[in-house]
């Protein structure tokens, strides 16, 4: 019996030792296997996988194409109001020793012109001066003081300029049985010079002398209630003689 309890307390005593051993080894692989599974879950999600990206020409034309579009009528609301531009038939004439006349149709076939200066301007110094230069200008003005609320094709009188020198006055006139002959006479022509021969059939009577006449189309800009202008175009845009008559209310 005695050798029974010595056995008892010899083997005892290393189970219960290597009972513990198990069950802490057992706990800190548990432990263990807990705190890696923690870990893991703790850990930041993998970065998405890069691509690369390819630009889309079309998507940037249509970009740009919306950014035009949003701007372009701001831009057009901001820009000055452009002038009117037309075309008109103009006709320089006058007798070899009488004055030039400046006559504007719109309608070649029509005898009534919507605009007729007489100039002070003597034919044969107006036909110097083209031949001398190719740069002609012819300044009408008039003052706002006096003709303030006048439309500026029905002022009456203007200051006349040529070329910068100052060359006496330019009068308004309404078409009479001279000027409807002479411009009947030419309705056929849009551009061309030449001379119309004394005698011309002009109402109950005839024209005393022969007159020279040139006939162009005529660029007519309005820049404004107080300034329009009429440039000489170049037939076949050739470059010849440059023509310009002005009318200026300062």
């Amino acid at each position: 019996m005695p050798k029974v309890n010595a056995i008892c307390s010899f083997i005892f005593p290393c189970y219960s030792h290597s009972s513990a051993t198990a069950s802490c080894q057992s706990s800190a692989s548990t432990a263990n296997s807990s705190t890696n599974h923690v870990s893991t879950s703790l850990k930041d999600p993998p970065p998405p996988p890069k691509t690369n990206k390819v630009a889309n020409p079309m998507r940037d034309q249509d970009s740009e194409a919306d950014t035009s579009s949003i701007s372009s009528p701001i831009a057009q609301w901001l820009a000055p109001p452009r002038p009117s531009k037309t075309v008109a038939i103009g006709t320089i004439f006058g007798p070899r020793r009488g004055h030039v006349w400046f006559c504007i149709q719109h309608d070649r076939l029509s005898s009534r012109p919507c605009l007729l200066l007489e100039l002070s301007i003597p034919t044969h110094q107006l036909v110097k001066e083209m031949q001398s230069s190719e740069l002609v200008r012819i300044a009408l003005q008039c003052s706002s003081s006096v003709y303030t609320t006048c439309p500026l094709r029905s002022v009456p009188m203007w200051a006349l300029f040529c070329n910068g020198k100052r060359l006496g006055f330019a009068v308004r006139r309404k078409s009479n049985d001279q000027s409807r002959a002479i411009l009947k006479a030419i309705k056929s022509m849009t551009v061309g010079a030449g001379v119309i021969p004394a005698g011309l059939a002009v109402g109950p009577g005839q024209l005393p002398e022969e007159i020279m006449y040139m006939r162009a189309n005529y660029e007519h800009i309005v820049g404004s209630a107080n300034s329009e202008s009429f440039h000489l175009i170049s037939p076949d845009q050739c470059s010849g003689q440059e023509l310009s008559v002005f009318l200026l209310r300062s």
